[in-house]
């Protein structure tokens, strides 16, 4: 039982993410970016402390790398109480789940990554924790089975989500707090990348940090990546040094072009241009085209198309617009052809 337990509760960081540790915010002022998020926690944090209660439960979601384990690290730091850290997958049954929350004590709070991969038997076996703070466990089968409620400290779930719409209402309405995380400004990423530069000790020009800004995706995660590799092309090719020479040749090595789109956003774009005249074309065949399952082009790949406007959807399928065109140096299809295979994909 401790080896599984070992497994499903972990209070450091999952092993995907120990690289950013050291750069993770450990306050308020570190953290940029999100502020309507940071205040609205913020308030609802005092109002806890002063009633001397736990914090309601808060559900984050947006797109992946945005910084909703950090904030989940910040809340704990600020309420001063003990975060233990879980995912939905690693929670296959309901005693893991049980045997998690009868650990906690008194306003600690439990994060769950991917909440919404939780089994259904979890899930329904989380609604009473969270809303009463007690747990229904089933002893013996059969007609001699019976129902035994077990009282639980008072704790605080936070849970984190790419996909809140896969979440069941039940569960999606026992939050009292729900706030969405966008895509950052290169102007909040400019302090994030200067602030992750000065805990690895490297010097960076001014302008690189503007062009790394620029190429992260709005993405926190993939500017600190990108940063880490400059910053080995710098100590390994360079003097210890991140300059404007550095940063465009590891640019050019992982094939980043100066919009942030990598070797796997043109594929799918140019696949629609060369293969389907620029759409519509469906999900099923687009995914086919570039060799990628259906979740990776939807979570992955469209999200940031659609933000930059290269990208739409339509009723018939996907979209290359204007503005994609010209970035890759494509010539648009004539009216007439457009035309044509609108028709032919009725």
């Amino acid at each position: 039982m401790k080896n599984k337990q070992t497994k499903l509760l972990t209070e450091s960081p999952p092993e995907e993410e120990k690289i950013f540790t050291s750069l993770r915010a450990s306050s308020w002022n570190d953290f940029f970016g999100q502020e309507k998020v940071k205040e609205a926690l913020r308030i609802a944090i005092s109002a806890a402390k002063k009633r001397k209660e736990p914090l309601e439960h808060v559900l984050l979601y947006g797109p992946p790398g945005l910084g909703k384990t950090t904030l989940a690290h910040l809340v704990a730091r600020e309420m001063a109480v003990n975060i233990k850290i879980t995912s939905g997958p690693a929670l296959e049954r309901a005693g893991d789940l049980a045997s998690i929350l009868t650990n906690l004590e008194n306003n600690d709070i439990l994060f769950i990554d991917e909440i919404h991969r939780l089994n259904k038997v979890v899930e329904e076996t989380l609604y009473p924790a969270m809303e009463d703070y007690a747990i229904d466990i089933v002893i013996g089968k059969g007609p001699s089975a019976r129902t035994l409620r077990l009282d639980l400290p008072c704790f605080t779930i936070i849970g984190a989500t790419t996909r809140i719409g896969l979440l069941s209402s039940p569960l999606r309405d026992r939050f009292g707090v729900v706030h969405r995380l966008t895509f950052y400004e290169p102007k909040e990423l400019t302090l994030i990348i200067k602030k992750a530069a000065e805990k690895l000790c490297i010097p960076i020009q001014a302008d690189s940090i503007r062009e790394l800004s620029i190429r992260a995706r709005g993405t926190p995660r993939i500017a600190l990546k990108l940063l880490k590799r400059t910053r080995d092309m710098a100590q390994v090719k360079g003097k210890g040094k991140i300059t404007q020479e550095m940063l465009v040749e590891t640019l050019k090595m992982l094939e980043v072009d100066p919009l942030g789109l990598d070797e796997s956003d043109r594929r799918l774009i140019l696949a629609i241009i060369d293969k389907h005249e620029g759409g519509p074309v469906g999900i099923e065949t687009l995914a086919a085209s570039i060799s990628e399952d259906i979740g990776t082009v939807e979570e992955v790949l469209e999200p940031y198309l659609m933000q930059i406007g290269f990208l739409k959807r339509s009723p018939r399928g996907r979209i290359v617009t204007p503005a994609a065109y010209e970035h890759l140096g494509k010539k648009m299809p004539s009216a007439k052809t457009q035309t044509k295979l609108f028709e032919d994909n009725k």
